[in-house]
């Protein structure tokens, strides 16, 4: 049987070819057809008031048609991330429109409509619990931002702008990957890459040997640098070759922008398209349509932007003025002028210097204090301490996409009751895994999915990182970055989606919020990275089994601030371009588009962009997904709550065990359990007490005088 038509407890990942996605698609959508035919007689028909019976007959055969699209899509979207091949994204393309089709006319479908309406409207809505009343609100909100009220030609024309724009963003990132496997400079001799640490070779070397060059090894090379990000920031920060840091940069950030793969025309359209589609929608742009979903308006959004620019922009300059002191001082014969593939590899020099760490005790190289197994201990050990919950990896023999896949179990430590289960996908292949790091959702919690016998489904997630490979004679060696926002990071969006209580499969975990609060859990965690009892419990040298020197982590911990404004700069910068651009430009085209990335970069960053700087044509976030499209300051957003609330465990003070403990579990009650089931303004006051303050967010940055 086709692995996609029946998913049992676990997907058969290992099982799915490129020749199953088609006909599988196919098999699901017809099937779904029929149940929603069903479903929409009954909702046609005059149904009773009994809340109980009225939810399972008509809101749980909803959620279940929605989830077991949703279920067969993430498998075949998942695996086109992990193991991307032509026959899968030929499939991929082939199969979307079925998709497209099917949750166009699950989403325009008027009968389910106005039944929610009904319930909405009518007495039964205040016998509803608070998840269920954010169900009702959901459905309703999604059908109208899916057309329902539309009718005749604006519908087609509304249906048409979606399949389109569903091709043109896999387009993109289609774009994105292949020119960025293009560009691949071979290096014999290693005086070239002189700087580079020996995990950074040992990538080099696998590139090497992925792409024809058997043999390859870290010592003697041949190397292949290529644009995979944890190979860009090395050559970045550690290079001491200034024109193959140069040759590295330029070539980033003009990725998919040249003739063969150019993203400037999908962008103009994708931009044209969402503008339609508002309009037709009765909005201005798409940006009013984006904050239908979020917490923010557009007013408290661009309040705060600008909050952070005036807080950033003299520490910044400030900043830049004392980096380029340094330079001086060294005689470097790059004093005159840096530019943009100088400031990387002289920030790291001279935070070496100013917070007296050599080359081998420096925080952006991979320590041998931070093995990846360690770190992965630590973090497990973390949420054990602060949520009560205890991982185990599951050795039995699990359907898995590659060998280095693992799965893992998580139970709740007092009662042993099973949570969910996670895979961790942590290693690099970039000839088939597209870079970055990222949490996926394979099944929701559920009551209504539940298979028979059961009482509710469990949650599944997958974890991808894009970590270097372990050598023979060492582990997977991690920089502290890696372990902020790869492990740390992405484990926090986990821990949402595994630790949720909601049975409401359609609010339960990351589900339901909205999108600019959905990074609170992860940012959340990464505080944790500058916790002294923390990362003592995993900075344990590989070899030796010493630990971190106290000297050490006070130098990590200062290092956390060090051109922080800079950080904050760019990040306001790509979230006003985003606002920008899906604002109603006067016109939509390559040169508009452009123009206006690099007019709003050079107002608020303090090295303005290069002329042939075209990173717009990479931006994943605003044009492979539709979530953070004029939603990328979410980030930002986020942060002001995920600071905040992290200051409340500050305030109870880290070295208290039992207060630390209980504050973790009150932010697992609220913002880890609810998920959407309640408006996360209100869970964020269930866990604080008050509403959100700006001042820890400022004082993590290093932004308070």
């Amino acid at each position: 049987m086709n692995p996609l038509v029946s998913v049992g407890c676990l997907p058969e990942f290992n099982r799915v070819e490129a020749h199953h996605v088609v006909p599988g698609v196919k098999q699901v959508v017809k099937e779904l057809e029929k149940d929603l035919l069903q479903l929409e007689c009954f909702a046609a028909s005059s149904f009773g008031e009994n809340g109980g019976d009225l939810w399972e007959a008509l809101v749980h055969p909803f959620e279940r048609i929605l989830d077991r699209l949703t279920v067969v899509w993430g498998i075949v979207s998942h695996l086109k991330d992990v193991k991307d091949s032509d026959a899968l994204r030929a499939a991929v393309d082939e199969a979307q429109p079925l998709r497209t089709n099917f949750l166009l006319r699950l989403g325009q479908s008027k009968a389910l409509y106005q039944a929610f309406e009904k319930i909405c409207n009518g007495a039964l809505f205040d016998t509803l619990n608070e998840a269920q009343q954010r169900v009702v609100e959901g459905r309703l909100k999604d059908a109208i931002l899916n057309g329902v009220a539309l009718e005749h030609e604006k519908k087609v024309h509304f249906n048409e702008i979606q399949q389109e724009l569903e091709k043109l963003l896999n387009k993109f990132s289609e774009n994105v990957l292949d020119s960025t496997k293009l560009f691949g400079k071979l290096v014999t001799d290693i005086s070239v890459l002189e700087g580079l640490p020996e995990t950074a070779l040992a990538l080099a070397a696998q590139a090497a040997v992925s792409n024809g060059y058997e043999g390859a090894n870290a010592k003697s090379g041949p190397w292949l640098i290529t644009l995979d990000s944890s190979m860009y920031s090395a050559v970045m920060r550690f290079a001491r070759n200034r024109d193959l840091r140069e040759e590295v940069y330029r070539a980033d950030v003009t990725v998919a922008s040249g003739e063969s793969f150019d993203n400037f025309p999908v962008i103009t359209r994708i931009l044209e398209l969402r503008q339609q589609k508002a309009e037709l929608l009765g909005y201005e742009n798409h940006a009013q349509v984006s904050m239908l979903q979020k917490m923010a308006t557009l007013d408290s959004c661009h309040a705060l932007l600008e909050k952070l620019h005036s807080c950033s922009r003299d520490a910044a300059i400030r900043d830049m003025r004392e980096l380029e002191e340094f330079v001086r001082s060294e005689n470097s014969e790059e004093d005159e002028n840096l530019f943009h593939w100088d400031i990387p590899y002289w920030t790291e020099r001279f935070r070496e210097a100013k917070l007296d760490m050599n080359d081998a005790s420096f925080p952006s190289k991979a320590w041998p204090y931070f093995s990846m197994p360690n770190v992965m201990d630590g973090l497990f050990s973390l949420a054990k301490r602060l949520f009560g919950v205890h991982i185990e990896e599951l050795e039995e023999n699990t359907p898995v996409w590659d060998k280095e896949v693992k799965l893992y179990k998580v139970a709740e430590c007092a009662s042993g009751e099973n949570l969910g289960y996670f895979y961790l996908d942590p290693f690099s292949r970039p000839h088939q895994k597209r870079s970055g790091n990222w949490m996926g959702v394979v099944f929701n919690r559920s009551h209504a999915a539940v298979q028979k016998g059961g009482v509710v489904r469990l949650p599944v997630a997958h974890i991808v990182c894009n970590q270097a490979p372990p050598l023979p004679d060492q582990p997977s060696l991690m920089t502290f970055y890696e372990v902020v926002t790869m492990l740390f990071h992405e484990f926090g969006h986990a821990l949402q989606h595994l630790l949720s209580k909601q049975d409401e499969g359609l609010v339960a975990g990351s589900e339901g919020i909205e999108w600019d609060a959905v990074e609170i859990p992860s940012q959340f965690m990464e505080n944790w990275c500058y916790d002294r009892n923390t990362l003592m419990s995993f900075a344990v040298h590989y070899r030796t089994g010493q630990g971190l020197p106290e000297a050490l982590y006070t130098k990590l911990k200062s290092s956390r601030t060090f051109f922080s404004a800079s950080n904050v700069l760019y990040l306001v910068s790509r979230s006003l371009i985003d606002l920008k651009l899906h604002a109603k430009l006067e016109a939509v085209n390559s040169k508009e588009i452009y123009n206006l990335c690099n007019k709003v970069a050079g107002e608020i960053l303090i090295l303005p962009p290069l002329p042939e700087d075209k990173s717009i044509c990479k931006f994943l976030h605003l044009f492979a997904t539709t979530e953070y499209a004029a939603g990328y300051y979410s980030y930002l957003w986020s942060e002001v709550l995920s600071s905040d609330a992290f200051g409340a465990f500050e305030e109870a003070g880290l070295e208290n065990e039992t207060a630390v403990k209980e504050a973790g579990k009150l932010f697992k009650q609220t913002i880890l359990e609810l998920g959407g089931g309640r408006a996360p303004a209100k869970v964020f006051e269930d866990f604080r007490g008050r509403g959100p303050s700006i001042n820890a967010l400022l004082r993590h940055r290093g932004l308070v005088v």
